[in-house]
């Protein structure tokens, strides 16, 4: 069938970010999705009971402040990730929102072991995991993104100068900032538009992956 999903038997997990310091809601705000944590468990739990690779991704910020900088106690993956972390394959640190620029070199690492599939979990969703898949869709390989295996915040942005206020207004007019919201929610939906729609990555969920990764290893 064509919508049947086929987990390969050297598909990565990439888990992207799962840093203490996201368990910081005064520095970040509201959050989506209280189950990302426990499905990004089961996931990374059947790529390694399956002997497939999972690779560990951690930010190290280099913003003043950041309670992802190497120094702070939010740099740390959490526990769950930490209690896992000594069977994974691959442990890059990167300073920036794409998997592919950090150390040791991802894409270096995928082509010697051979590996075409990457399944991309973790946070945020519409940052460092979209940045990451996006990447990844470029650059040849099959994406698989369980969007219920993420999760993001609230954010809002100020355009100046009332930029993004429709086709239409008068350019010589004053106008004041304009400030844009969107909730976590619908960042993720936004992502899921993104990567599917954009053709960079297939939008599953974690209990699609698990069944298809199942029955690849039982057939």
């Amino acid at each position: 069938m064509k919508n049947e999903i086929e987990i390969a038997a050297n598909s990565a997990l990439l888990v992207i970010d799962v840093q203490k310091g996201f368990d910081d809601a005064a520095f970040w705000g509201p959050r989506n999705n209280p189950a990302a944590e426990a499905n990004i468990a089961a996931l990374m739990d059947e790529w390694e009971g399956s002997g497939r690779p999972v690779v560990l991704v951690q930010h190290a910020s280099r913003s003043a402040g950041s309670v992802l900088a190497p120094d702070q106690p939010g740099y740390a993956f959490k526990e769950f990730v930490a209690e896992r972390a000594g069977r994974a394959a691959l442990h890059i640190t990167k300073s920036v929102n794409s998997s592919f620029y950090g150390t040791p070199d991802l894409g270096d690492w995928l082509e010697g072991e051979g590996i075409r599939q990457l399944v991309v979990v973790g946070i945020q969703t519409n940052m460092c995991v979209e940045t990451t898949a996006r990447m990844a869709g470029n650059l040849g390989y099959e994406v698989l993104v369980p969007l219920d295996a993420t999760h993001t915040f609230d954010l809002e942005t100020q355009l100046e100068g009332g930029a993004g206020e429709g086709a239409g207004a008068d350019p010589s007019a004053e106008a004041g900032p304009t400030v844009l919201r969107l909730t976590a929610d619908q960042l993720a939906a936004a992502t899921a538009v993104n990567l599917q729609g954009g053709g960079f990555a297939r939008i599953v969920t974690t209990g699609q992956l698990l069944s298809a990764a199942r029955a690849q290893v039982a057939a």
